[in-house]
């Protein structure tokens, strides 16, 4: 499997930049591969926009970062229609959606208009500007992030909003160790470039190996007794009496269909990236968190009891039947 093997060369590399955050790392690539977007949320300086950006320079793509504020305007990001008095005419700009790799960083800083604009290209993979309909670059991935300690002067994200996002990925603090090595890193760094002489990484995946693997992820073999675990998992969430009536009051919603179809996608392309051909139950449950995390709504009296989502996913993959 030759794309397997630049996928594990490419893991190693992004690994070696950013530290101490590996769980971080694997879900970019799975959802890489499992052609989605990723919500990352993490206090400031834990390597969110860096995760991005080192794995930009590692294959074959084009990347843009743009940084979400209250003054954004939804042409700032999709582009938009420029006048030349040369020949009379409109011209489209493209906006720093046409790239491969988005980063939009905080994203709650900027109002529900640009959010929209944003997150509808990410569902259609376009953008319709006067009439006319742009189609977005492939491989296309946004990554966005948010700070979770400061919430003045942002605008929360819509809950069904947050639907569109294949993965909301939590990151903390490294350890120690990991710590000692982000400083010894940084130090080599910035040795490297005073003295100019930093290596360019070389490119370990191509638009072609992505879209390759993405072919293999999605034939992987899923025994049907696991697709059932799945349907399993997703119902639970949206009839949790079935299972246990204290769940009952705190779901006020469960997950939707994107559910489904993001737990089968990730398990998928996370059992590839285990370097197995095909998909058991632990691969299900590795990235359960991640998928159900800002799918499911707690009711009014779950948040007041100090129920979290994540104690509830908790609770449903002790209940829920394992194959």
């Amino acid at each position: 499997m030759q794309q397997k093997q630049r996928f594990d060369k490419l893991q190693q590399y992004v690994s070696s930049k950013i530290i101490g955050q590996s769980e971080l790392v694997n879900r970019l690539l799975v959802t890489m591969l499992a052609d989605g977007h990723l919500l990352v949320e993490g206090a400031p300086g834990l390597a969110k926009t860096r995760a991005i950006q080192v794995l930009s320079e590692a294959i074959e793509s084009d990347f843009h970062r743009i940084q979400f504020t209250p003054d954004l305007l939804p042409a700032d990001v999709t582009g938009t229609e420029i006048f030349q008095p040369q020949t009379g005419e409109f011209q489209f700009r493209k906006g720093p959606l046409f790239h491969n790799l988005v980063l939009a960083d905080e994203i709650n800083r900027a109002p529900a208009k640009v959010q929209s604009a944003l997150l509808e290209a990410m569902a259609e993979r376009q953008i319709t500007v006067a009439g006319t309909t742009h189609k977005l670059a492939e491989p296309f991935m946004v990554m966005a992030t948010q700070n979770p300690i400061e919430q003045e002067g942002t605008y929360h994200l819509p809950e069904a909003q947050l639907d569109r996002f294949l993965m909301h990925v939590r990151v903390g603090y490294p350890s120690l160790e990991a710590e000692r090595e982000i400083l010894q890193l940084n130090r080599r760094e910035a040795i490297q470039s005073i003295k100019k002489d930093a290596v360019k990484p070389e490119i370990q995946v191509t638009k072609d190996d992505i879209l390759e693997a993405r072919q293999q992820v999605m034939q992987l073999h899923m025994a049907d007794s696991v697709e059932e675990y799945i349907l399993q998992l997703v119902m639970a969430t949206r009839n949790p009496d079935a299972y246990s009536a204290d769940l009952a009051g705190i779901i006020a919603y469960g997950a939707s269909p994107r559910a489904t179809m993001a737990l089968d996608r990730c398990a998928r392309a996370h059992a590839w990236l285990q370097g197995r051909d095909f998909v058991g139950p632990d691969d299900v449950q590795s990235i359960a968190h991640d998928v159900l995390r800002h799918r499911i709504l707690l009711s009014f009296e779950g948040e007041a009891s100090g129920q979290t989502s994540d104690q509830v996913i908790d609770t449903l993959l002790s209940l829920v039947a394992v194959p």
